[in-house]
């Protein structure tokens, strides 16, 4: 003989009974057809991420909201506008963007940046950074004529601040061509390989060519660097981080897909 349901039991299957309907009723209804209330739950939960404190007032607010967005949309399919091919596509793309959003967040749940992950992002940095930072001027002009003038012109005498005038880099040259203090992986490459050889106060005696022109670069000065410790900057790479691995979990889907 089976035993009888203890009186917690038989109290926890109405409960869960009692939520199973609740959950079923929708939380209004318009013209007959119910809002299901998931989607309040859905628009609630919006509203906490973005600091609104659960109230009643917030949930009937966000119920009149829904009531009003369902009758709108009766009217719109009164009218027919949700067969239109570009209603239509415009659906199908909101409903792509929701999925989208679902599997990244799932995907990154699953696959979160480690300490180990930051670490390593962090050495690389500090590597590439090196222990030197430095404050370099420059003087970029559009041609390699125009930058051996600026150079003649220098071993002239004349001032390489005065000179900045000449420059087409519209963020230096109202500075003498100063561009503050920097590390040479802030630069490009055959800009830094030119500027770390420099002597306080020299300037290179040749132009130097980069994809944005024809350089004229002169050290200011230099000062030893010491990086930030890798706790003070770990939260600023986690988010840059996890979305280098998202591009590139992209990238990999996008090489396995079969596209014609």
């Amino acid at each position: 003989m089976k035993a009888l349901p203890s009186r917690l039991a038989l109290c926890l299957m109405a409960g869960l009974t009692a939520l199973a309907a609740n959950a079923a009723e929708p939380t209004a209804t318009v013209n007959g057809k119910g809002i299901p209330a998931s989607r309040l739950e859905v628009m609630m939960a919006e509203q906490r991420a973005q600091g609104a404190p659960d109230s009643p007032q917030l949930r009937e607010a966000v119920r009149e909201e829904l009531i009003r967005r369902e009758i709108l949309a009766q009217e719109a399919g009164k009218r027919g506008l949700d067969k239109k091919t570009d209603v239509q596509a415009q659906m199908e793309l909101a409903r792509q963007a929701i999925l989208i959003r679902a599997y990244l967040q799932d995907w990154v749940k699953a696959n979160p940046v480690t300490d180990a992950d930051l670490k390593k992002e962090y050495d690389e940095i500090v590597a590439r950074m090196g222990s030197t930072e430095y404050n370099p001027r420059h003087i970029l002009v559009e041609t390699e004529e125009a930058a051996k003038a600026i150079i003649a012109k220098l071993q002239s005498g004349s001032k390489f601040e005065d000179l900045a005038a000449e420059s087409i880099d519209p963020g230096s040259k109202e500075r003498g061509g100063d561009l503050g203090w920097s590390n040479p992986g802030m630069f490009v490459e055959p800009f830094a390989q030119a500027m770390v050889k420099l002597e306080k106060g020299k300037y290179t005696t040749a132009p130097v060519k980069s994809d944005f022109g024809y350089h004229v670069i002169q050290m200011q000065d230099t000062r030893p660097m010491k990086a930030p410790a890798f706790d003070e900057v770990k939260a600023q790479l986690q988010p840059r981080m996890q979305q280098q691995k998202v591009e590139q979990h992209i990238v990999d889907l996008r090489n396995k897909a079969k596209v014609q």
